[in-house]
């Protein structure tokens, strides 16, 4: 079967905070402790951004790394975008500013899809590749220990920084070449109270038990459908790249959509919930460890505020 949309992918590349908090430290000053956060969450500690480390400067760090790997300089990218809901500044995009600081001379934009925001951010780079664009980079790049209420153990413990990145390159869509196979994208707007910071807030509130059936329900539906128009079966699946929210989420999905558990990729013990940035970092992983490699069939999928959900097959292809 042939892509939609021909592409490569050139490079992966991730950027992680220096500073690591476990559970155990967190505990000191909630109503918890390190056995009831991984009960719940599967999550053991995760990364905290520094006043120093920006949204911009772990977008930067992660294309730079993602550029070495392909062997690309800044000069061959036509178009950044960065999925982020925790910009430095409204204006300009982050995007903007990453490309000022890497030296590109494309234009750049941001997606505020929160936990989304990758699997928008790529499925628009995607689009593009079809259209006029030939070498785009894509982040996910969120800083959202910011956003969490630190006494408050429902959100504080849930949450971490850090950047993924993926270099993309247009190419001919021919039978069993790299590629988008297939794609779902949707939300439910009247589940906005479910998890939001509203207006004049300065933290996230959350309702987790809904949250936790809406989010699940919807990586599902939202999976089977790509699957579905995609024509593949569970059992032929490679990988399954979900959002990195929580681990029982993501084990209650992979077994409702009968994945089998060693196609899933886990990747939130040592990294917690790290919104747009969460697939790549998954992905980035993956590769690193052997389990993601040319040819295989990859199903990325995420849900997040707003009440959001997108997912995307893949024929995976360097």
């Amino acid at each position: 079967m042939a892509p939609r949309v021909g592409f490569t992918v050139c490079g992966l590349g991730h950027a992680l905070p220096n500073r690591r908090i476990d559970n155990q430290t967190l505990a000191r000053n909630l109503d918890t402790s390190h056995a009831w956060i991984v009960g719940r969450t599967g999550i053991h500690a995760r990364r905290v951004a520094d006043a120093d480390e920006t949204t911009t400067a772990l977008a930067v760090r992660a294309a730079v790394e993602v550029l070495g790997a392909a062997g690309l300089s800044p000069s061959a990218l036509d178009l950044v975008v960065v999925a982020t809901s925790t910009p430095d500044s409204s204006c300009p995009a982050t995007a903007s500013r990453v490309a000022a600081e890497l030296g590109t001379r494309g234009g750049g934009f941001d997606v505020n899809a929160a936990c989304c925001g990758f699997v928008y951010a790529l499925h628009t780079a995607v689009a593009l590749l079809a259209d006029t664009i030939g070498t785009v980079l894509v982040i996910g790049a969120d800083r959202y220990s910011t956003l969490a209420d630190p006494e408050d153990r429902a959100s504080a413990v849930l949450f971490g920084d850090g950047a993924g990145a993926m270099v993309l390159r247009r190419s001919p869509a021919r039978p069993g070449t790299s590629g988008l196979l297939g794609s779902d994208i949707g939300g439910d707007p009247r589940s906005l109270s479910v998890i939001e910071q509203t207006p004049g807030d300065r933290y996230l509130s959350m309702d987790g038990p809904e949250l936790f059936r809406q989010a699940t329900r919807a990586m599902v539906a939202s999976a089977a459908a790509t699957m579905d128009r995609s024509g593949i079966d569970p059992t032929d699946l490679d990988l399954f790249v979900p959002h990195q929210a929580n681990a029982r989420i993501i084990s209650a999905a992979a077994e409702r959509l009968a994945i089998p558990a060693d196609r899933v990729v886990l990747d939130l013990a040592e990294r917690a919930n790290t919104s747009a940035a969460s697939i790549p970092l998954a992905l980035h992983s993956a590769e690193s460890t052997g389990r993601l490699h040319d040819g295989a069939t990859v199903v990325v999928s995420s849900v997040g505020a707003g009440l959001g959900w997108a997912t995307m097959a893949l024929r995976w292809g360097r």
